[in-house]
């Protein structure tokens, strides 16, 4: 078990991508403090399942990303628990598409609050506190680095977590810690909505592999991010897109 010992925070839990890393890292053996905007009975079925299962602790925190007085609530009340932090996955994020002739300045700035701005505020609550050994994973994507049309918005805030992950890596480093960024490409998900089924398909078939990943897919390489195995890489923007070209 990969994971075993240590203890990891995850954000957008609740997503299609969140709940495959909680199975993952349940798995590999990790506890786990599963972040949601708003209580769920389905999802806290599931996160009960997980630790009968495979014998870990996962436990729901329910805040909003966007609300910086839950935010720091929910903080508090994963100190409170005084176990160690090993690793952050930020994966909460939001996807919007839209002409920038079009979008509105404000949609283009919520696009950004969440999917950057929150997960840097919440990752800084917490990386004085991670030992050695740590792990942070941003959760960006391929819209962050290859340029697509009406991809201003949602592509610039991956592309700016990618740029943040390798500074921070830097900066980090000697602590210890680990930073790295997951840049997926399509992923059978419901955010695959977002998209026209035009354009969804369009790079579908751009990819070597001609399909779109499942979300255990990206959990697999965060995990083992997150793991020893990757004690050597830092850094990097590991893509997951099937080859897309």
């Amino acid at each position: 078990m990969m994971l075993k010992e240590k203890n990891a925070i995850v954000t957008g839990a609740n997503g299609g991508i969140g709940r495959a890393i909680l199975k993952n890292f349940a798995q590999n053996g990790a506890g786990i403090w599963a972040c949601a905007r708003k209580p769920d009975p389905d999802f806290e079925r599931y996160l009960s399942s997980l630790s009968e299962q495979y014998d870990v602790t996962v436990r729901p925190v329910y805040f909003d990303m966007d609300d910086p007085a839950e935010m720091k609530e929910a903080v508090k009340g994963i100190i409170k628990d005084k176990k160690s932090i090993d690793i952050i996955v930020n994966n909460a994020g939001i996807a919007e598409y839209g002409s920038f002739a079009s979008m509105p300045l404000t949609e283009i700035k919520k696009i950004f609050d969440v999917n950057y701005f929150d997960a840097l505020s919440f990752t800084q609550f917490f990386v004085r506190r991670m030992k050695q050994g740590s792990s942070v994973v941003f959760l960006s994507s391929v819209a962050g680095i290859d340029a697509e049309s009406g991809n201003v918005a949602y592509g610039g805030s991956k592309a700016a977590l990618a740029h943040t992950a390798k500074v921070l890596s830097r900066e980090l480093s000697p602590l210890g810690i680990r930073v790295n960024a997951v840049a997926p490409g399509m992923v059978d998900t419901v955010m695959k909505g977002k998209a026209s089924q035009e354009v969804w398909e369009s790079l579908v078939s751009r990819t070597d592999l001609k399909r779109a990943a499942q979300p255990e897919e990206i959990a697999n390489v965060i995990s083992f991010l997150c793991s020893d195995l990757a004690s050597y890489i830092t850094g990097q923007i590991i893509r997951v897109d099937g080859g897309l070209n």
